[in-house]
């Protein structure tokens, strides 16, 4: 799943592309993909749309329109959202085409579509999406380590199944918080009941910095997007210990153990994440 720094590039990629574009029609190959409303209106009230710009929460993209309604969205686990000319070939699992003026397409491709949209008038008060519920972004300045140990101080669960929970932290998966428990020296299972104030501290810095880190090296071309039709995320080689398993540590050269946790695996470093005794 594209977590938040993947999104941004997303973000920063499309929105030249389709800004200042009115869209001309609407082709629907797969309707489970939309949320809200109903296909028929959407593709009514969609077509005819000025972009003016596109905007990202946590790990939710919303186009906006010079009308004042919002388009929101949510890649999940495969989506994919590409701008491509109009004669491109239509690949398998795409669900969504949206013509543009000036002869491109933004096209939605999602192989296990559980990706969703939801189409919002200006009047329209957002309960639908779940953006109402998010936490503060990892990059937010207020996410200090009283703040984290004020929403999870008191949390049983271990720290890494609660960098998850995008009603404390906006936009940290699988990948990140692997990535910022490393830089931090914790241990992913240890429980925030359990963690000091020099942890908090050492979390608090870790996460902005690594999640920075994520958007500067994953950052490309529009047409390296392109080529890689979105699948492709340039800081996977340089990633420190997620998918290193059985790999030595780039720091101390232990080797990279792999445990589960909350359904999902999670790699550390046994002595630069030294489990608490």
């Amino acid at each position: 799943m594209p977590e938040m720094p993947e999104v941004e590039i997303i973000r920063r990629i499309l929105e030249p592309q389709i800004a200042g574009k009115k869209i001309e029609t609407v082709e629907i190959l797969h309707n489970q993909i939309i949320a809200h409303p109903d296909m028929e209106t959407f593709t009514e009230i969609l077509t005819g749309q000025t972009i003016t710009n596109m905007s990202r929460k946590g790990k939710f993209l919303t186009i906006h329109f010079k009308s004042g309604d919002n388009l929101a969205l949510h890649l999940r686990m495969t989506g994919r959202l590409l701008v491509m000319p109009k004669d491109t070939p239509v690949e398998k699992h795409t669900h969504l085409l949206i013509y543009l003026e000036g002869g491109n397409q933004l096209r939605y491709i999602d192989v296990r579509r559980f990706g969703r949209f939801w189409y919002l008038k200006k009047d329209e008060t957002d309960d639908l999406t779940g953006q109402d519920k998010l936490g503060l972004e990892p990059l937010d300045e207020k996410l200090t380590s009283t703040y984290l140990k004020e929403k999870l101080g008191k949390k049983k669960k271990s720290i890494k199944d609660m960098l998850h929970d995008q009603s404390i932290i906006a936009g940290i998966g699988n990948i990140y918080s692997d990535e910022i428990l490393y830089a931090a020296g914790i241990y992913p299972e240890t429980k925030c009941t359990a963690m000091d104030d020099e942890e908090w501290d050492r979390l608090a810095k870790k996460i902005p910095e690594i999640i920075a880190w994520g958007i500067d090296t994953n950052e490309m071309k529009p047409e390296e997007y392109l080529e890689g039709k979105g699948k492709e995320y340039r800081n996977i080689p340089h990633l420190r210990v997620y998918g290193r398993a059985d790999q030595p540590c780039l720091v101390c050269q232990a080797v990279i153990e792999k445990i589960s946790l909350g359904g999902r695996s999670s790699c550390y470093c046994p002595e630069c994440q030294r489990k608490k005794l």
